[in-house]
């Protein structure tokens, strides 16, 4: 499989944020959104295997691991083989996917952290649907709010699938520098929405533009 980088920071994003963790970047992406951040992550990276990508994770002594990219379905064998290792090995397990390709793929008892495009990512034509039929409790569902149209979508997508009558976790997560931050949080005061708002707090820490960390 093609790795960008494996490396050993603090959580950033999800319920599990400013927990200790364990990253795996995968290789290579089918989206190109607007406001990305991980453009490195299109090209290059190194082969590896799955068995030496387990000897890495071992090595951190860290029972949190993620599995991200780019888009890590991409090379869904690939993915799926590691889901399933690491996930028997005892490791709570998070898969961060851009929501455009089929997750069934990945272990059930990996922690799926659908990022759902809304339409200021330019790519919410992309979103693989079916993907929120089968979530499960433990699943978490992220939206990144660009501006006000695309909470006003997130809440559209909300409502049509019954998100705040299901279990699992609804995170709204604003661009880097394009959201103020009271206006969003009282959007979902305004709301009523049962969703968490969530910062990047890795780029608070050690700035937007650091990678591996």
């Amino acid at each position: 499989m093609r790795i960008t980088e494996i490396f050993y920071s603090i959580q950033g994003e999800s319920s599990f944020a400013g927990l200790p963790c364990i990253f795996v970047r995968l290789t290579w992406c089918n989206l190109r959104c607007s406001w990305c951040d991980s453009e490195y992550t299109f090209t290059g990276g190194v082969e590896m295997s799955v068995d030496d990508v387990m000897e890495k994770v071992r090595g951190y002594g860290c029972n949190l691991v993620e599995i991200t990219g780019g888009e890590p379905l991409v090379q869904k064998r690939e993915c799926a083989e590691l889901s399933r290792r690491l996930c028997d090995e005892g490791y709570t397990l998070l898969v961060e996917t851009g929501g455009s390709l089929d997750a069934s793929v990945l272990d059930p008892r990996a922690i799926k952290i659908l990022d759902m495009k809304c339409p200021g990512s330019g790519e919410a034509h992309r979103n693989h649907w079916a993907n929120l039929e089968r979530l499960t409790p433990h699943d978490e569902i992220k939206f990144v709010i660009k501006d006000r149209a695309d909470f006003d979508y997130a809440l559209g997508v909300i409502e049509k699938y019954g998100l705040d009558e299901r279990e699992p976790q609804v995170l709204f997560s604003p661009v880097w520098g394009q959201v103020d931050l009271k206006d969003l949080a009282a959007w979902i005061l305004e709301s009523s929405a049962r969703a968490r708002m969530q910062l990047q707090l890795h780029k608070y820490i050690w700035g937007p533009d650091v990678k591996g960390v």
